[in-house]
Protein backbone atom coordinates (compact mmCIF):
# COMPACT_ATOMS: atom_id res chain seq x y z
CA UNK A 1 0.00 0.00 0.00
CA UNK A 2 2.93 2.62 1.07
CA UNK A 3 5.19 1.88 -1.92
CA UNK A 4 2.23 1.54 -4.55
CA UNK A 5 0.93 5.29 -3.48
CA UNK A 6 4.51 6.69 -3.32
CA UNK A 7 4.77 5.37 -7.08
CA UNK A 8 1.72 6.37 -8.46
CA UNK A 9 0.94 9.55 -6.52
CA UNK A 10 3.63 11.18 -8.96
CA UNK A 11 1.94 9.75 -11.85
CA UNK A 12 -1.07 10.88 -10.83
CA UNK A 13 -0.29 14.63 -10.05
CA UNK A 14 1.61 14.93 -13.19
CA UNK A 15 -1.82 13.95 -15.16
CA UNK A 16 -3.30 16.71 -13.38
CA UNK A 17 -4.83 15.30 -9.88
CA UNK A 18 -7.04 11.84 -9.80
CA UNK A 19 -7.51 9.23 -6.47
CA UNK A 20 -6.20 6.62 -4.63
CA UNK A 21 -8.41 4.46 -2.92
CA UNK A 22 -7.46 2.41 -0.07
CA UNK A 23 -9.23 -0.64 1.13
CA UNK A 24 -9.72 -0.49 5.04
CA UNK A 25 -11.24 -2.58 7.56
CA UNK A 26 -14.37 -1.76 9.71
CA UNK A 27 -11.22 -3.47 12.01
CA UNK A 28 -8.94 -0.26 11.67
CA UNK A 29 -10.72 0.76 14.85
CA UNK A 30 -11.37 -2.47 16.93
CA UNK A 31 -9.66 -5.79 17.62
CA UNK A 32 -10.93 -9.29 18.00
CA UNK A 33 -8.45 -12.08 19.14
CA UNK A 34 -9.24 -13.96 16.11
CA UNK A 35 -8.01 -11.73 13.83
CA UNK A 36 -5.76 -9.45 16.06
CA UNK A 37 -2.64 -8.87 13.39
CA UNK A 38 -5.10 -8.49 10.63
CA UNK A 39 -6.99 -5.40 12.58
CA UNK A 40 -3.41 -3.87 13.76
CA UNK A 41 -2.16 -4.29 9.74
CA UNK A 42 -5.88 -2.12 9.08
CA UNK A 43 -5.21 0.21 12.14
CA UNK A 44 -1.69 1.04 10.64
CA UNK A 45 -3.32 1.31 7.02
CA UNK A 46 -5.88 3.91 8.09
CA UNK A 47 -3.32 6.23 9.78
CA UNK A 48 -1.28 5.98 6.77
CA UNK A 49 -4.55 6.86 4.43
CA UNK A 50 -5.03 10.24 6.98
CA UNK A 51 -1.30 11.02 6.47
CA UNK A 52 -1.13 10.53 2.77
CA UNK A 53 -4.35 12.14 2.03
CA UNK A 54 -3.39 15.35 3.82
CA UNK A 55 -0.07 15.14 2.10
CA UNK A 56 -1.50 14.67 -1.60
CA UNK A 57 -4.15 16.90 -1.10
CA UNK A 58 -2.26 20.18 -2.33
CA UNK A 59 -1.15 18.11 -5.62
CA UNK A 60 -4.84 17.54 -6.54
CA UNK A 61 -4.97 13.94 -5.61
CA UNK A 62 -7.78 12.33 -3.55
CA UNK A 63 -7.11 9.99 -1.35
CA UNK A 64 -10.55 8.18 -0.04
CA UNK A 65 -10.52 5.35 3.00
CA UNK A 66 -13.00 2.65 2.13
CA UNK A 67 -14.10 0.97 5.43
CA UNK A 68 -16.03 -2.02 4.60
CA UNK A 69 -16.77 -5.58 6.72
CA UNK A 70 -16.60 -9.09 5.07
CA UNK A 71 -17.18 -8.40 1.12
CA UNK A 72 -18.31 -12.02 -0.62
CA UNK A 73 -15.17 -13.23 -1.96
CA UNK A 74 -14.01 -16.84 -2.37
CA UNK A 75 -11.71 -15.18 0.77
CA UNK A 76 -14.11 -15.74 2.99
CA UNK A 77 -16.36 -18.22 1.53
CA UNK A 78 -16.22 -20.60 4.73
CA UNK A 79 -16.97 -17.77 7.15
CA UNK A 80 -20.78 -18.02 7.84
CA UNK A 81 -20.83 -13.69 8.34
CA UNK A 82 -22.87 -11.56 6.47
CA UNK A 83 -21.33 -10.31 3.53
CA UNK A 84 -21.36 -7.37 0.99
CA UNK A 85 -21.62 -7.60 -2.37
CA UNK A 86 -18.66 -6.19 -4.40
CA UNK A 87 -19.95 -4.66 -6.87
CA UNK A 88 -21.82 -3.03 -4.82
CA UNK A 89 -19.22 -1.63 -2.49
CA UNK A 90 -17.34 -0.96 -5.96
CA UNK A 91 -20.58 1.55 -7.25
CA UNK A 92 -19.95 2.95 -3.08
CA UNK A 93 -16.54 3.26 -3.75
CA UNK A 94 -17.33 5.47 -6.75
CA UNK A 95 -19.65 7.35 -5.89
CA UNK A 96 -17.17 8.31 -3.34
CA UNK A 97 -14.92 9.50 -5.53
CA UNK A 98 -17.38 11.22 -7.50
CA UNK A 99 -18.98 13.95 -4.19
CA UNK A 100 -14.94 13.69 -3.15
CA UNK A 101 -15.18 12.13 0.37
CA UNK A 102 -12.37 11.38 1.89
CA UNK A 103 -13.49 8.09 3.44
CA UNK A 104 -16.58 5.72 2.79
CA UNK A 105 -18.18 3.49 5.65
CA UNK A 106 -19.87 1.21 2.94
CA UNK A 107 -21.78 -1.14 5.43
CA UNK A 108 -23.34 -1.06 8.51
CA UNK A 109 -20.69 -2.86 10.85
CA UNK A 110 -18.08 0.16 9.32
CA UNK A 111 -20.97 2.48 10.12
CA UNK A 112 -21.47 1.01 13.53
CA UNK A 113 -18.16 1.14 14.73
CA UNK A 114 -16.95 4.17 13.38
CA UNK A 115 -19.89 6.17 14.97
CA UNK A 116 -20.05 4.74 18.43
CA UNK A 117 -16.04 5.50 18.71
CA UNK A 118 -16.26 8.02 21.07
CA UNK A 119 -19.55 6.97 22.94
CA UNK A 120 -19.99 5.79 26.45
CA UNK A 121 -20.82 2.44 24.97
CA UNK A 122 -18.95 1.39 22.18
CA UNK A 123 -19.50 -1.22 19.64
CA UNK A 124 -15.92 -2.03 19.89
CA UNK A 125 -15.93 -3.25 23.27
CA UNK A 126 -18.76 -5.79 22.92
CA UNK A 127 -18.55 -9.52 23.15
CA UNK A 128 -16.69 -11.01 20.49
CA UNK A 129 -19.36 -11.12 17.86
CA UNK A 130 -18.65 -11.09 14.03
CA UNK A 131 -21.66 -8.97 12.73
Amino acid sequence: MIRLSQAFAPVVHANGGGGIVDVLSDQSWFARPFPAAYAASKSAAWSYTNALRIDLREQATQVLGLHVGFLDTEFVAGLDVKKSDPRHIAGLTLDGLEAGDEEVLADAQARLVKNTLSAAKTSYLAPAEIA
